[in-house]
């Protein structure tokens, strides 16, 4: 690996720019919603498109992430080519996701990195390279929709150039 570190941008979890690889959950004006229960709640529908894959089924788990230090340098990548992968946040602490186009084993130069709020969750689509959960500012618990079933479901890879997340994000 090269010993030059690529600086990367982090940008704002936005709907349109996180679409090429998947859905972001959050209750906000711009997602279908209505009330319901007499009047009580308000419904956020439909956010996300959960793909458990061809035999698959989806399963609920909670996932609990020791934060990461920033600087952070990426270094590694994964997919899930069998079925999405959603983490909605549960500690209503601030996160990173590190992402890149699904296809052939992203470059360095492929990542983009978001910030998302504690109250916006994120959708892996199928086949969207992704770094492992980074938490920031403490302990933070995720509930995670994905896949269970037959086939393996997680490709990692190693990138050939690193990128490093700086700590003025």
């Amino acid at each position: 690996m090269s010993e030059t570190l690529i600086r990367l941008q982090v940008e704002p979890l936005t709907r349109e720019a996180f679409a090429p690889f998947g859905d972001v959950i959050e209750a906000s004006d711009a997602a279908h919603h209505f009330t319901i229960n007499g009047g009580n709640t308000e419904r956020y529908h439909d956010l996300a498109h959960i793909d458990p894959g061809p035999d698959g089924r989806n399963i609920v788990s909670i996932f609990r992430g020791q934060p990461r230090a920033l600087p952070f340098t990426v270094e590694i990548m994964e997919r899930h080519p069998l079925g999405s992968q959603a983490f909605v946040p549960l500690s209503g602490a601030p996160y990173l996701v590190v992402v890149a186009p699904a296809g052939d084993a992203p470059g360095v130069e492929d990542l983009r990195v978001f910030l998302a709020r504690g109250d916006q969750g994120v959708n892996y689509a199928r086949g969207a390279w992704h770094h492992p959960l980074l938490a920031l500012d403490g302990v933070s618990d995720f509930l995670v929709i994905d896949r269970s079933g037959n086939g393996p479901n997680c490709d990692e890879v190693r990138l050939g150039e690193a990128g490093v997340i700086d700590p003025d994000r």
